[in-house]
């Protein structure tokens, strides 16, 4: 079993009076052990309707919440049911790393952080924070799942390559100190993740295993002075991800057994206590990262998993599976001694603890949330959504430059041929861009801006797009005189005058580019030299790694309207590329220097 740490609720990040620090003796005194196991549990909702809701908070205690994307509207009316009707208040949990928007749908995007990353200016990490808290707190959130503090050590790294600030430690940290600092000043808790630290494994923990295999020295200098940081700067939580950091663990435990090494901190005792709250001095919440994710759920029995979790150092568990099933679950651990009374109180008091350095123990139940017209008024505002151009007039990266071809113009480009470059389509992408209601594509906004520049544009229709057209009994042989076909280079250099091949390819799982079959066709730029080329990346910026034969490329860092528009003056000469790239675009390849 664990060792228990104690508890200083006066000293940081708590920083609580005596009368606060009464009133978390008294409510966990008079909890019984089902509100006890209750509080440690994040629920995602099923729904929100009244019913609902109310009958989560009666039958399982439930401590905190993370709700599903809804209107700003809907978001309120939930969370002012769930306080008004929760015996000890809640904390209500938003995943805000791009803005507002991670606490409702018609919140502020600001930006990815690898984009704000890209401004090289920590000020608007500070927005970020600034604009996620005031628009979450005013529908009823006080915890954030953010800011992600991972470092982009892997450009194959599939979860962090966009959300993360930059692949240097320093950047990480100071940019994470501004965010901390903004969202904070709404009264809303930070959750820094995904300790002990993602990107460096190239595989992603929601699907598989995803260690951290730094060594000891080479995590107290990049992750360590991350953490490090931002627990001296008064870090109130940290998400815990299921990543195992294998050479800490021998550091401590030299005869440690392979399992040992492999478990994820989220179930790994050592890495929780012994690295986390002994050696960095962390007296703040513990929650898991998502308890659905493969590198936690292959660990070992969910039934075994869950009171693991708490056993382990973790405060919170994020997320019923069944919640009748998972409360037994954790209820049956208390029984069997794998939760000691000494841990669960441990953790019962960092919770409340939490709680009470909001505030909420001041608050009358009704008025935990501000009124409704008060708080709608603080949703999308003007001036909030103003800070997101201004950081695409900042961000956008000229990352390779070797042909002299910038800035274009009418007068030497006038023929344009737009190449939309894909990734794979998966079911969640297909489900997106159903979702999208036929929401105009990047590259036909491309096309407008440009011709209203006096420019003609033609967007090409890949030969693949036009076989899916055909009757089956067709498709075969279209496909095969793709193959078979020869066109003379004419058809390109006496038609056009530039080609700008636009990849709107999110990072994932593969995040690569999946180029179409192709012989002499536009798809894949094999052209470089025969045409001016221009290779723009809306989402992803490591796609150099699959054209490095281009000498003009770009990193946007995300799609929106404003981002195209900026892209275009600064093609046109009419704006000057500002950004930075935070990550190695080159992806360390030599042939991407070309």
């Amino acid at each position: 079993m664990e060792e228990v740490r104690m508890v200083n609720l006066k000293a940081k990040p708590f920083h609580l009076t005596d009368e606060a620090i009464k009133w978390v003796e008294d409510m966990i005194a008079e909890m019984t052990i089902e509100e006890k196991i209750g509080q440690l549990f994040v629920n995602m909702g099923a729904s929100r309707d009244e019913e609902y809701l109310k009958g989560v908070l009666n039958d399982y205690h439930i401590g905190a919440v993370r709700y599903n994307p809804a209107t700003a509207e809907q978001v309120y009316d939930q969370n002012k049911i769930l306080q008004e009707n929760s015996k000890i208040p809640l904390l209500i949990a938003a995943n805000t790393e791009s803005g507002g928007n991670g606490a409702c749908i018609d919140g502020t995007y600001v930006a990815s952080q690898v984009k704000i990353g890209a401004t090289n200016d920590p000020k608007y990490a500070y927005e970020m924070g600034r604009i996620s808290g005031e628009e979450a707190a005013a529908i009823g959130c006080n915890w954030s799942f953010a800011p992600v503090v991972d470092i982009d050590m892997n450009w194959r790294n599939p979860v962090i390559s966009t959300r993360c600030y930059s692949n240097k430690a320093e950047q990480v940290l100071e940019y994470s100190l501004e965010y901390m600092r903004g969202i904070m000043e709404s009264g809303i808790a930070p959750a820094a993740k995904h300790f002990p630290g993602d990107g460096v494994d190239e595989r992603d923990h929601h699907l598989s295993f995803a260690p951290n295999t730094l060594t000891v020295e080479e995590w107290d200098n990049t992750f360590g002075k991350v953490y490090g940081g931002l627990i001296e700067a008064g870090l109130p939580s940290i998400m815990s991800g299921h990543i195992a950091l294998p050479e800490y663990v021998r550091h401590f435990k030299p005869d440690a057994t392979v399992e040992e090494l492999a478990m994820p901190s989220s179930l790994n005792g050592i890495v929780l206590q012994n690295l986390l709250r002994d050696k960095l001095n962390f007296n703040g919440v513990i929650v898991t990262d998502a308890s659905h994710m493969v590198a936690m759920t292959s660990a070992m029995k969910r039934s075994e998993m869950l009171p693991a979790a708490i056993a382990a150092g973790c405060d919170c568990f994020l997320f019923f599976n069944d919640p009748e099933e998972d409360f037994n679950w954790m209820m049956d651990g208390y029984k069997k001694g794998i939760i000691t009374d000494e841990r669960l109180e441990e953790a019962l008091t960092r919770i409340l603890g939490l709680k009470a350095s909001l505030g909420l123990h001041t608050k009358a139940k009704t008025e935990i949330l501000p009124p409704k017209e008060e708080a709608m008024a603080k949703i999308g505002t003007e001036s909030n959504k103003a800070v997101a151009p201004e950081i695409s007039d900042k961000a956008i990266t000229l990352v390779k430059n070797k042909q002299e071809l910038l800035p274009i113009s009418p007068e030497k480009n006038k023929r344009v041929l737009l190449v939309e470059v894909k990734g794979p389509e998966s079911a969640y992408g297909k489900i997106m861009a159903a979702m999208s209601g036929g929401k105009k594509k990047p590259i036909e906004s491309m096309k407008e801006l440009l011709e209203k520049a006096g420019f003609e544009v033609e967007i090409y229709e890949s030969a693949i797009d036009k076989i899916l057209k055909l009757p089956p009994q067709e498709m075969l042989g279209a496909v095969m005189n793709v193959y078979a076909q020869k066109r003379p280079i004419a058809d390109l250099t006496n038609q056009y005058d530039l080609v700008i091949n636009i990849a709107d390819v999110p990072p994932s799982t593969d995040q690569r580019i999946q180029w179409n079959p192709s012989k002499g066709t536009p798809d894949i730029p094999f052209y470089v030299n025969e045409v001016p080329t221009i290779f723009i990346s809306l989402q992803c910026p490591f796609h150099l790694a699959d054209v490095p034969q281009v000498k003009t490329y770009i990193n946007a860092y995300d799609n929106h309207e404003h981002t195209l528009s900026a892209i275009v003056d600064k093609l046109l000469g009419r704006s000057e590329f500002k950004g930075v790239s935070p990550v190695d675009a080159f992806c360390g390849f030599i042939d991407t220097l070309m």
